[in-house]
């Protein structure tokens, strides 16, 4: 009997111990909702496939508040081993020299498989240095798209089986909606993002110089967004807010929840936003591309990547770096990657992800969530690779600071753009200075 006792102890104390020899990966991300759940449920996924490593996700608010927060723990000596970037502050934590190292060492140096071509190009290219080097693991990468409820639309005598494909069909649209009785034709979410960066893109005009801050150059960058179809774009969307055609429903994602409760018809967002639609929409709804003007050659081109990619923190040991291989392995198996594309609406990542998810017959069955890799599988110009700019974390509050403006009736689209080109250009050749030291 004694014995017995002895050998459970000592399984007890082996499994015990085993426990202990985990290594943790702390990994810090900016995920809230049913996106929250996902990233929770791939840790668990991952640590339930094997028992060297426990990658342990925690939320710490919102991208700009989780980056922050990073590098001020990386100051101190606390940072986390991989912590989530959204696109624009790709550009600073480039800068930031010494407190990441690059995904392709941090792959190459644990022997982890590991091939940057097999992920969609414009994805890969954004995440890369001009030498080459992938710098951060793309994760949760999105663009931008047009989502509509249908029910809304049959209400109003519109075409429920097809989108307004050009601006002047999405005003048409709302002003319809508007006559039917609806409070809220039309909403945008990310302003920045969605009616300045992805509408320069889509429509094949510059964003900002050095190739929107991507070439070898991009730290001498300058703003180009007061151009007269940006003035245009803006001055439309002012006039439609005067006749409660546009509503403007707060910065970032606020405006999403107004959409899956019904209250607007219309809204601009991430792809990203399909799993929340999915789950709590209670009306017919619609996925489809952006709109465009169709007087400009060349539109549409093709959109931008937004969402965002995992960044490895510098300063932990070699068996950590290892497990953070191991945790990007997992998340590069096509299987894992198809399931969170289909769950989620974020891009697919890699081609083989996107082709195992048609083959699976998804697409078919759910109209419209391919629209975002069709949207970025476009040949690309250097309009339309991407927008990589230094201090953009700030540059995107101008921006909303100035389009509030606009929407409040207190500026011009003129006055807002230039503004937002004078203000942006500061903080720009502030980056700039930073760079050269």
């Amino acid at each position: 009997m004694q014995i017995k006792h002895l050998a459970l102890a000592a399984a007890v104390a082996a499994t015990s111990l085993a426990a202990q020899a985990q290594t943790e990966i702390q990994w810090w991300h900016s995920m809230t909702a049913v996106n929250n759940e996902w990233v929770n449920d791939l840790a668990k996924q991952f640590n339930e496939s094997q028992k060297e490593y426990k990658v342990i996700p925690t939320f710490k608010g919102t991208y700009d508040e989780s980056m922050t927060a990073a590098i001020a723990a990386f100051r101190s000596g606390n940072a986390p081993h991989v912590l989530q970037v959204f696109e624009v502050g790709t550009a600073t934590m480039m800068a930031s020299k010494g407190a990441t190292v690059p995904v392709g060492k941090v792959m190459k140096d644990a022997g982890a498989a590991f091939d940057p071509s097999a992920y969609i190009p414009a994805v890969a290219a954004y995440y890369t240095d001009p030498n080459g080097q992938m710098l951060s693991f793309p994760f949760n990468s999105s663009t931008t798209i047009f989502y509509y409820n249908k029910d809304a639309f049959k209400k109003a005598g519109l075409n429920t089986d097809k989108a307004p494909a050009t601006w002047p069909e999405v005003f048409e649209a709302a002003k319809k909606l508007k006559a039917s009785g609806h409070s809220c034709p039309m909403t945008l979410a990310w302003m920045g993002w969605t009616q300045l960066e992805s509408f320069s893109a889509w429509h094949n005009v510059e964003f900002a110089t050095e190739k929107n801050g991507l070439s070898p150059n991009g730290y001498k960058a300058r703003m180009k967004i007061n151009s007269p179809l940006h003035v245009r774009h803006i001055d439309n969307l002012s006039q439609a807010a005067k006749a409660g055609e546009f509503v403007y429903k707060g910065r970032g994602s606020a405006a999403q929840a107004s959409f899956t409760s019904g209250e607007c018809a219309m809204i601009q967002t991430s792809s990203g936003f399909y799993g929340d639609v999915a789950k709590n929409a209670k009306f017919a709804y619609g996925l489809a591309p952006l709109p465009y003007y169709p007087d400009v050659k060349g539109a549409p081109q093709n959109t931008v990547i937004g969402g965002a990619s995992l960044w490895v923190m510098a300063g932990k040991k070699p068996a950590e770096y290892k497990g953070v291989a191991k945790f990007f392995e997992f998340l590069s198996d096509t299987k894992v990657q198809a399931a969170s594309h289909q769950r989620t609406g974020y891009l697919p990542i890699t081609m083989g992800a996107y082709e195992l998810t048609d083959k699976s017959g998804f697409y078919a069955k759910h109209p419209g969530t391919d629209t975002a890799v069709n949207q970025m599988v476009r040949k690309v110009t250097d309009n339309s690779r991407g927008i990589r700019l230094g201090n953009y974390v700030q540059i995107r509050t101008i921006e909303d600071e100035e389009l509030e403006q606009v929407w409040a009736g207190k500026k011009t689209a003129k006055e807002a753009l230039d503004s937002i080109v004078s203000r942006g250009n500061e903080l720009l050749a502030r980056f700039e200075r930073s760079y050269k030291k």
